[in-house]
């Protein structure tokens, strides 16, 4: 369902034998999201983005992929860090708030921050030690469903769907929207459009999924970021 494939952590597949190259590239697309929404890219980062191969479809998500890899190719990193510190961090908040609580109540640290807490610990993530922000910012929801979406175990699809529908469709294609529109993003404009797209797409491909299983205990993964 995804256009083009993305950056791939190489150590993400090992152990998964039956992985569908769908679920590789969905896969693949969340974790690059996360981890431009994380950090700004460096300049290792933009070089892989830059010279990943794309589709010539014109699918508004080829066209996505088309335009952050040309953005890519334009962007220097001190540019980018500037860029994300404005966008994401600034003097006290940043001009988009990336969290879920901020956009489904206005207020962080809310009830759907509890409820996604409840979730994880069902599906055996682990909050890291050494992380200080919320678990319902953007980048950390997006490495969530990379992991869930590479799982290839029984009853993955069933998980992933129910926790998209729940932590990520009622917000963060609203986000990504947000993203775009902000006068000071320039590269970010394309990681906005990119999300705003495969989130879209996802969430399509997630709703033709049986939901019946919801999400079931499992064996405590690595903490995520």
């Amino acid at each position: 369902m995804t256009e083009a494939p993305a950056t791939q952590d190489a150590t993400a597949a090992a152990g998964i034998a039956s992985l569908e190259p769908e679920d590789r590239l969905r896969a693949d697309t969340y974790r690059v999201l996360g981890r431009l929404l994380a950090a700004p890219p460096d300049a290792e980062t933009l070089e892989l983005l830059a010279g990943a191969p794309v589709s010539n479809e014109d699918s508004l998500l080829a066209v996505a992929w088309r335009m952050l890899a040309m953005s890519a190719d334009r962007a220097t990193p001190g540019e980018l860090v500037d860029e994300y510190q404005t966008l994401f961090i600034g003097l006290g908040r940043g001009e988009l708030v990336p969290f879920g609580s901020w956009y489904l109540t206005g207020f962080l640290m809310e009830q759907p921050l509890a409820r996604l807490r409840t979730d994880m610990q069902k599906l055996g993530f682990e909050r890291q030690d050494d992380v200080c922000e919320p678990e319902d910012h953007a980048a950390a929801l997006c490495e969530i469903m990379a992991l869930l979406a590479e799982d290839g175990a029984p009853g993955s699809l069933e998980s992933q769907a129910a926790f998209f529908e729940t932590h990520i469709g009622p917000w963060m294609a609203r986000f990504f929207r947000d993203l775009q529109e902000t006068p000071s993003a320039s590269f970010y404009r394309a990681v906005g459009q990119l999300g705003e797209q495969f989130i879209n797409t996802d969430q399509r491909y997630l709703e033709m999924v049986d939901r019946t299983a919801g999400m079931p205990a499992e064996p405590v993964r690595p903490g995520i970021s």
